[in-house]
């Protein structure tokens, strides 16, 4: 056994493996009723040299398993996990997740992946210390659980050898509210997939000798409303009690959930964490020390995931074939779990002549047994209205529905709740942009919001299709399905469009391309597509999303309203910068005919360029040289000022490469040429690498380095830059640190900047030094207009006498 054990030298797994029995003992149960919720609810593998091939084994089979006789190993695909930055202003950043994750570009997102080998989720770079507090971002479907299980199995197999226990916490633990655990009992006792201990004290020593050993996998905590009460801090009493290790004292899960991830117990171990990118986890972004999200499936991805799903080569090919003819699902596969659907969907509906072009569509395929349809979508409602996935207890599913949700993905045994057909004044509150809204209502976790699409796109499906599924006579039901779409229809054509934020906008575009392309049979109703027109119609000329992560997913319903602006002669000018946008995507938004002007990601708009240059596709390249916008330039990161840079270069040399033709660039790049006005708010940039980038071309009228905190040095190295910057008419260093060092700096400069009209050096580090410094320069500026100096360390009669000379001086 010891020869065929994989644990490295001096591994404390020797004694450990004395204390484990045979794998296929049955775990222990809790007394209460709960457990029923608790899907894979620990995972313990010791990795001993007397069990190994047992527990490997064990661990193996128990990971396999993906629902609906799918296997782990023969429909996993290795998906791309990128690293994720926190924006980080030295102010409190304990908001909400979006606002505190950087987006970043497509461009800088392959080159922040990890590389197919998931086993680097828990290695420094560069020679850095082992991650040890570790946050997995995805949304719904995206596929984190099914990468956990492939991480577990991936230790099995001794790909992760670093570690010699792995536990599996799920948090719907929560639920179990009773103290009855203490730490020992939590991780071995409740384990569903692992051996049972004999000698549980044995094993738990060695847990506690080695915490550097442990992984700890929290998983399962998507629903999870409340971290801040993992997070606050414990009591001294119950620190003290937990410290103490005592048998005789029991906790709740709760407390023990709150205890590890405080590192008030285990402090040595390693934590995995999978959460949704958007909600309650934001208390933990402190903690962390790397956050990585899964990508979602590529192109490439969705092929092999087809090949492995259709195991026959004629389906297969049939499958792969009809899907890349379907742009809507192909771009909805970007999703695994949407992918899957799909792929049901191929498999069902082989003689189906056109594929679902909506998610309504797409799901209706799904839920063919057209008798649970109903009772689904009253499901659906319920879920919605209570923002919640769990159905409630106390009703009995049948043997057909459970294999049924099981087989489609759609849901687990929990239990059915029918409901009457939704009132109209209840129907209506579940809609988007209620009045009196102020910006977005709180986020909403995203398989909700499909669901929610979904309702609504049903109630504008084919009506003789939706009315078998009623028992409503043909004048009822008609009249019922009418009021309602006369909901919809007035609610949405209601908006005020001008005052959406950048999410609702989206949110309404995907509402109203779901209940224009619905209908089963392939027409389209008058009234769904006066709604396509009306949006298209009103949607405001300058058309934002800045902000807003855009998935591939969105494309298809933007770009149908904004081509069926241009149908009505309606033009815009894009923002899609900060959002996320796949290249793919940027290149079919922005190369409608209709797109005035875009802003986006220098980065991205640089390799689209590329990519069209190396097609060939000049015609395409000039109208996306001509449309593309930087003014005014607001950087908020460093890399921005790299990718300004890489453009300038380009407008420099008046060329992408070295093969391309002088032709397109021959005037350079207008957006470099319209570039007036450049801001670094509230980051501290590189000022070396700021100041070699002011030297390259750039007429700028503005410049703004407000709270920067660039210093003396960096204000010495900016003075050398300015004088190159012949159009500069604002220059604005509010709150630096600049001393009367840096004072000095600009002082020599100033009077070499022909065309500046005015500086703002308030709120800085100046004594009278460097303001009388700047005072005697001033003199020999003719074209300037105000200066602006004031703070607390220049006297005030200084700063008087000052101001009795040149009255440009000025206190606000």
């Amino acid at each position: 056994p010891v020869q065929m054990s994989s644990s490295p030298p001096g591994s404390l797994s020797d004694t450990a493996s004395k204390a484990m029995s045979h794998p296929c003992a049955s775990p222990l149960s809790p007394s209460n009723g709960e457990y029923q919720y608790l899907s894979d609810f620990f995972l313990l593998v010791c990795k001993s040299p007397c069990s190994v091939i047992e527990a490997k084994a064990h661990m193996n089979q128990s990971c396999q398993d993906m629902g609906s006789d799918l296997s782990l190993t023969s429909h996993y695909v290795n998906v791309q996990l990128s690293q994720r930055e926190i924006l980080r202003s030295g102010k409190n950043t304990n908001k909400d997740l979006d606002k505190e994750l950087v987006i970043m570009g497509d461009t800088d997102r392959q080159k922040s992946l990890l590389g197919q080998s998931h086993v680097r989720i828990f290695k420094g770079s560069n020679g850095d210390k082992p991650r040890r507090y570790i946050m997995l971002l995805g949304n719904a479907g995206m596929g984190k659980t099914t990468l956990i299980r492939k991480l577990c199995l991936d230790w099995s197999r001794d790909c992760i050898p670093q570690f010699d226990f792995v536990f599996f916490l799920d948090g719907k633990a929560l639920s179990l509210t009773e103290p009855t655990n203490s730490l020992q009992t939590l991780l071995l006792n409740l384990s569903s997939f692992a051996p049972v201990c004999m000698d549980p004290d044995a094993v738990y020593a060695q847990i506690l000798a080695a915490t550097k050993r442990v992984l700890i996998i929290f998983d399962g905590f998507g629903e999870l409303r409340d971290y801040e009460i993992l997070l606050q801090t414990l009591e001294k009493d119950l620190i003290s009690s937990l410290q103490k290790d005592s048998k005789a004292q029991t906790y709740t899960v709760r407390q023990l959930y709150s205890a590890i991830l405080q590192r008030v117990l285990l402090p040595g171990c390693t934590l995995l964490l999978s959460t949704r990118p958007r909600g309650t986890a934001s208390q933990l972004l402190r903690r962390t020390d790397s956050l990585l999200e899964v990508c979602g499936f590529t192109p490439t991805d969705i092929e092999i995931y087809l090949s492995q799903y259709f195991t026959d080569p004629g389906l297969r090919a049939s499958a792969l074939d009809r899907l890349k003819n379907c742009s809507y699902l192909h771009l909805l596969c970007w999703n695994p779990g949407l992918c899957r659907l799909v792929c049901l969907v191929l498999e069902q509906c082989k003689g189906l002549e056109v594929l679902p072009r909506t998610l309504t569509g797409l799901c209706h395929q799904v839920l063919q047994e057209r008798e649970l349809l109903s009772q689904l979508s009253s499901l659906a409602w319920d879920g919605v209205k209570a923002n919640s996935s769990i159905l409630p207890t106390g009703r009995t599913v049948s043997a057909k529905l459970k294999a049924f949700g099981h087989r489609t993905g759609l849901f687990f045994s929990y239990h059915l709740r029918t409901r009457q057909v939704v009132s109209n004044r209840a129907f209506l509150q579940t809609l988007p942009f209620q009045s009196g809204q102020k910006g977005r209502r709180r986020p909403q976790r995203e398989e909700l919001e499909l669901t929610q699409r979904f309702a609504v796109g049903l109630l504008f499906y084919n009506r003789t299709e939706l009315q078998r599924l009623h028992s409503y006579t043909e004048t009822a039901f008609r009249d019922m399905v009418a009021a309602k779409q006369a909901l919809v229809t007035k609610h949405l054509e209601g908006l005020s469009h001008g005052d959406l934020n950048p999410a609702q906008v989206l949110e309404a575009c995907h509402y109203v391309y779901e209940v224009s392309s619905t209908h089963g049979d392939g027409s389209r109703n008058s009234g769904s597509t006066q709604l396509v027109a009306h949006l298209a119609a009103n949607l405001p000329e300058v058309l934002t999303f800045h902000g807003v992560p855009l998935k591939p997913s969105d494309m298809f319903p933007v770009q149908n309203i904004l081509e069926r602006g241009g149908t009505k002669g309606r033009q815009f000018c894009l923002d899609l910068e900060n959002s996320g946008i796949q290249i793919s995507g940027l290149r079919s938004l922005v190369g409608l005919n209709n797109i005035n002007t875009f802003r986006a990601c220098i980065a991205d708009v640089i390799t689209l360029w590329e990519q069209l240059e190396q097609s060939g596709e000049e015609g395409l390249l000039q109208g996306m040289v001509s449309k593309f916008k930087i003014h005014p330039l607001k950087a908020t990161q460093v890399c921005h000022i790299e990718h300004l840079a890489k453009l300038v270069n380009i407008h420099t040399h008046k060329k992408l490469s070295d093969s391309q033709s002088d032709s397109i660039l021959a005037e350079g790049v207008p957006a470099v040429k319209e570039l007036h006005r450049l801001e670094y708010p509230s980051v501290f940039m590189c000022l070396f690498l700021v100041s070699d980038n002011l030297s390259l071309n750039l007429s700028l009228s503005s410049f703004s380095l407000e709270n920067s905190k660039i210093g003396d040095k960096g204000a010495e190295k900016l003075a050398d830059a300015l004088v190159s910057l012949g159009s500069l008419e604002i220059l604005n260093l509010y709150s630096n640190v600049i001393s009367d060092e840096g004072a000095e700096s600009l002082a020599d400069v100033l009077p070499h900047m022909a065309s500046l009209t005015n500086l703002d050096v308030k709120y800085n580090k100046l004594t009278d030094v460097g303001a009388q410094s700047l005072g005697a320069s001033l003199k020999n500026c003719k074209k300037m207009k105000t200066l602006r100096m004031w703070n607390q360390c220049i006297p005030y009669g200084v700063f008087e006498r000052l101001q009795q000379h040149d009255n440009r001086i000025l206190l606000q």
